[in-house]
């Protein structure tokens, strides 16, 4: 079967987090005899292009190059906003996205449409579906949703292609409210989470033991770390606002900040008036191929996510899962899909800062819990949330709705 994904996020260089996900459902239905064309717009970052083991069609939308700086985790501010500029490359980008999909259905003849985010992605599906007769499915990762709920235009748009699409999936409940609640026919969804690495991800005594070394840690410590974009829904300030408490209690812990964003300077400034600033890590942005290091230097992962918006399973709670390492998360985007309160980490409310340090807490003093918690977590990610589990359902799916479409001919 051959697929066309579309997107407007993908990995441009080694070490680039941009729509990695996309990059490894592609790998992955590839390994599995389909045959995979990805369409992306322009970006001069893509003059280190690694090989792929699927077609890469980039579509040019603005001249000259340096022009082209839509999408690749740029068109939005904080997740809170679109940026102007994105707002006035937006119609090139349709134009230019919806022709060469055209393009690729006529010559190439996908026999379906896989459209990552309801914008840009999921409206030139949406047209070239009607022109190609080709059909479509959309998957929502975030914050597209809630471009759709804030702008009229928009809400208008999202609702036309989701009432039209053969399928539409998102990683989280929350993610599947707003989708339902935008018009996305219920009998036409699926609760379809991202998936794991635990090939390139796992547990690795080695490393974990050389990046703390490199990072000033002591064996001894114990290391809480946070991955993610700072950004206001990743919930970062409230882990802040817990530290000093687990800092307070266990005298041997450490943080360590993994990622960048609009938060970093705030999030820096209160953890310095804390007091306890000197146990905190920023390294900044870390290039994929490194994180192995930090997810076993970690004796467990937080992610505080919280409803601002609404947004979906963050990837780095299955890498870490994947390196067995139990995990702290609110009860907020997908993450209670995958953490299993008790069994592999545990499950606290949002914005609840002593809640987090409280399980901190417990796990900080229980080294046999932290031991049987990672290896569930590293069971669970192999069992149930490996790529090549998740990419046999999206398979299925495909194959059901080009048949449906052939039946209905």
């Amino acid at each position: 079967m051959r697929v066309l994904t579309l997107t407007h996020n993908l990995p441009r260089f080694l070490g680039d987090y941009s729509g990695t996900f996309v990059d490894a459902l592609c790998r992955e239905l590839v390994r599995q005899g389909e045959e995979v064309c990805v369409l992306a717009p322009h970006d001069r970052a893509y003059a280190s292009l690694q090989p792929r083991p699927y077609r890469l069609k980039l579509y040019r939308y603005a001249w000259p190059s340096r022009l082209e700086c839509f999408g690749y985790a740029r068109s939005m501010s904080g997740d809170l906003g679109i940026r102007p500029t994105s707002l006035a490359l937006a119609p090139g980008v349709l134009a230019a996205g919806i022709a060469s999909a055209l393009q690729l259905c006529g010559k190439w003849r996908a026999d379906i449409l896989h459209a990552h985010w309801l914008f840009p992605s999921g409206v030139i599906a949406a047209v070239v579906s009607a022109i190609a007769g080709v059909p479509y499915i959309v998957s929502l990762p975030g914050s597209d949703v809630f471009v759709a709920r804030r702008y009229w235009a928009a809400r208008l748009l999202g609702r036309w292609v989701l009432r039209k699409a053969a399928l539409v999936t998102a990683n989280s409940r929350e993610l599947q409210r707003v989708a339902l609640s935008l018009g996305a026919p219920a009998e036409r969804f699926d609760l379809v989470i991202y998936g794991a690495d635990t090939t390139t991800l796992h547990p690795d005594r080695e490393a974990g033991t050389s990046l703390r070394q490199a990072l000033g840690l002591r064996s001894e410590d114990f290391v809480v770390l946070a991955v993610g974009r700072m950004v206001p829904k990743k919930g970062f300030r409230y882990l802040a606002e817990a530290f000093p408490q687990v800092r307070r209690h266990v005298p041997s812990a450490r943080l360590v900040f993994v990622g960048d964003g609009v938060e970093r300077c705030s999030l820096e400034a209160a953890l310095a008036d804390s007091g306890f600033g000197g146990d905190v890590r920023f390294v900044g942005v870390v290039p994929r191929q490194e994180m192995l290091g930090y997810y076993n230097a970690a004796d467990v992962l937080v992610m505080p996510s919280v409803t601002e918006p609404e947004d979906g399973l963050n990837v780095c709670v299955l890498d870490a899962m994947a390196c067995a390492r139990p995990i702290v998360a609110t009860t907020a985007a997908g993450n209670s899909l995958v953490v299993q309160d008790g069994l592999n980490g545990f499950l606290v409310p949002e914005r609840d800062a002593t809640a987090l340090a409280e399980k901190l807490i417990l796990l900080a003093g229980d080294a046999q819990m932290r031991e049987r918690m990672g290896a569930a977590s590293r069971a669970l990610a192999e069992n149930d949330f490996s790529w090549a589990t998740l990419a046999a359902r999206y398979r299925a799916h495909y194959r059901r709705t080009v048949a449906l479409r052939s039946e209905a001919r």
